[in-house]
This record gives structure tokens, sequence and C-alpha cells, in this order.
């Protein structure tokens, strides 16, 4: 054997680890993603079971023409169409009295169904039987047979949804308010943080440096901090209350962008401008026909990373939207969680999978470009 291969033997015990350990890593990140469309498929009663379900499932329905009349009573036999063989009375641990029809002799646990309007109506339960008082009356634990079953309609009514506090909740006008503010926002961040990079990274003037540094040290400032201030800006220009201010700061750079952008522009041979610049050509005309198109993979790691904030920006439209006919699809997520308890989680989770579907979809769609424009920015310094 080769030292070659016998150092590539060595080394495979160590890959297989690795590559184990980051499975494991992944699924771990993949838990909240698949909690999520896992309640969004269930029944509401379902969504807070003690252990977790991560299967969705719901009580057994037993069908109409399993029914018999039995001393005025309707009881179901969900094993067949026979008779029950006896009908007992008991009580469950709440006190509720059942009248249920007892369909095997062995003891334990026991398959039973009732049809009483006041008692679980319709449902298939389990029977384990306790004791016997000293009256002969049956204390018995009841539990409701269950069986995998995918909600697929919850998406649907997540779109026609109706809150208790605030009515009907247009979740595509929501969708067209969010688009709206993300196509003018991705324009202005793409134009406006590319043309500040190219001048510090590609001009030559007084104080370049400088400036740099301190666009930088703005990241550390947080947005808390600046909030008030800006409100006040806005305020007096009369812009609360409209998309102006969620989406006019785009097309005045932002630190983060610039300074992604700005290395990027750094890995691109100075020949190129040199030549270009011989040939008579502007800056302008420089930056539109030769770093643009070399940039594409940068540009795009922009526009994406700025898209998917204004998608899932909650606080912004929260500070400066009053009008609910405005409302983005964040915003509108509240209105699916109820400010008095009795949350529908199935109605919310489905709605949160709609929103962060086409996130998911433009990733994928957009992977190879966003991975190359990660891997090619900051080569240089």
């Amino acid at each position: 054997m080769t030292r070659g291969a016998e150092l590539r033997a060595r080394s495979l015990p160590t890959k297989i680890i690795v590559y184990l350990v980051l499975i494991v890593l992944s699924g771990l990140f993949l838990m909240p993603l698949v909690w999520t469309i896992s309640t969004s498929l269930k029944i509401n009663e379902r969504t807070m079971q003690l252990p977790p379900e991560w299967i969705p499932r719901w009580p057994v329905q037993v069908p109409a023409k399993a029914a018999h009349r039995i001393n005025g009573r309707w009881v179901i036999d969900p094993l067949s169409d026979k008779k029950p063989k006896k009908v007992f009375r008991a009580t469950d641990d709440s006190g509720a009295v059942l009248r249920v029809a007892e369909l095997a002799q062995t003891a334990g646990a026991k398959v039973v169904a009732i049809l009483e309007p006041q008692n679980r109506a319709g449902q298939v339960l389990e029977l384990t039987l306790d004791r016997k008082t000293e009256t002969g009356e049956i204390v018995a634990r009841f539990e409701p047979v269950l069986e995998p079953h995918l909600r697929w309609r919850n998406y649907r009514d997540a779109v026609t949804y109706r809150s208790k506090e605030l009515g009907y909740i247009p979740m595509l006008r929501q969708a067209r308010n969010t688009i709206y503010l993300a196509a003018l926002s991705v324009t202005g961040t793409v134009v406006s943080n590319s043309l500040i990079a190219y001048a510090f990274a590609r001009l030559r003037w007084r104080g370049r440096d400088v400036l740099f540094a301190l666009t930088l040290a703005t990241m550390m400032v947080p947005f808390p901090v600046t909030m008030v201030a800006v409100f006040s800006v806005f305020k007096e220009l009369g812009w609360i209350g409209s998309f102006r201010p969620l989406w006019v700061p785009a097309w005045f750079g932002s630190a983060f962008n610039i300074f992604l952008l700005r290395q990027f522009f750094l890995t691109i041979p100075r020949d190129l401008s040199d030549a270009a610049a011989i040939d008579g050509c502007t800056e302008l005309q420089i930056f539109r026909h030769i770093i643009l198109p070399l940039s594409k993979p940068a540009l795009a790691v922009v526009g994406l990373f700025h898209f998917m904030y204004v998608w899932n920006d909650f606080l912004g439209p929260l500070i400066y939207l009053t009008d609910e006919r405005m409302f983005t699809l964040s915003l509108g997520l509240q209105a699916y969680q109820s400010q008095h308890g009795g949350t529908e989680w199935s109605m919310l989770m489905a709605a949160s999978m709609i929103v962060i579907t086409p996130l998911i979809l433009l990733f994928f769609l957009t992977q190879r470009t966003f991975i190359q424009g990660v891997r090619l920015t900051g080569l240089k310094g």
C-alpha cells in the first residue's frame, strides 16, 4: 500500500465521524421546522399534548351505520356490525357518567364507543377498568383511540382565517404589501450599496479609509438606541402610517452590505478598470459595464439577505404602520394569536409555514449563486 493510500485509509474513520456529527447537528437545527410542519397538520385539540406528538393524530370517528340503539341510548360498535354484548354504566376520572358498550370479555383495556351529545359524541374510546364501587358502579379511565391523520385543510383555512378579535385576516393582501416593500427595498439596497462600495474600493480620495472605518462603526450601534430619534424624523416628515419609512432608508446604504460588496470589488483585478479608462470610459461606465457584471454573485447575496430581512421584519411595520390594510405578513401573523387565550396553534403554524415557504424555495433556487458569492467575498482585504 502506498503512503497516500495509507493516509486516506487512516483519515476515513475521522471523516465518517465528522459526517455523522454534521448529520446529527443538522437534524437538531431542523427540529423546529419539523415541529412547525407537524403542528400545522394537527387538529387544535392535539397541539399541546404531552408527551409531544411528532406524527399528527386525531380521534377515530365512528361511522353512523355502526350505531345501535340500546336502552334509549345510541351506542357505537366500531369493530363489527353486531350488537354490543353488554351495556353498563361507568364514570371517568372527572366524574362524568357514561353509558358504554362492552365489546370484549377480557380484562384490562377494551375498545368501546359512545354516542351521546354531552359525552364525546362519535369518538372511539379506550376503556381501562379501575375498580367497582360498593353500589356496583364501574370507575374507568377513558382515552380516545387515535390514528395518524394529516389535516391539510389547515393551510386552506389559514388563508381564510377569521380571528375572534380582528375578524377576517387578509393574508393575500398582506403578501402583496410585503412583496411591494421587498421589491423597493431590495432594489434600493443593491443600487445604493454597490455605488458606495465601489467608491470605497476602487476610487482614491482623501479621508476614504477614515470614513469607511466610521461606516463600519455604525454596525455597533443597535437599532433600539436610534429607534426613537428615527421615528421622530419620520414623524416630522409626515411619513408615519405609510410604507416610506420601511423602504426609503434602503436607498441610503447599510454598513454590512457596503462592507460585503467592498470586499468583493477588491478581488476584481484593477487592470480591467485601467484598460477601460485608457479606452475613454468614465468611472460610471466602468462601474456599469465591468464591475457590476463581474459582481453578480455578491449582488445576489446582498439582495437575498435584504429580501429575507424585509420579509421577516416585524418591528418596523409594528412601529410605522397604523392601517390594517397596509399590514405585512410578519405583522399579520400576530392576528392568529388570540390576545385573550384560546390560540388556535394549528392555524398559526399553518400560516407560519405559508410565510416561510417562499424563503425556503428562494434559497434553494439561488443556492449556487448564494454560496459562490459568500465564498468569493472577502478574499482580499
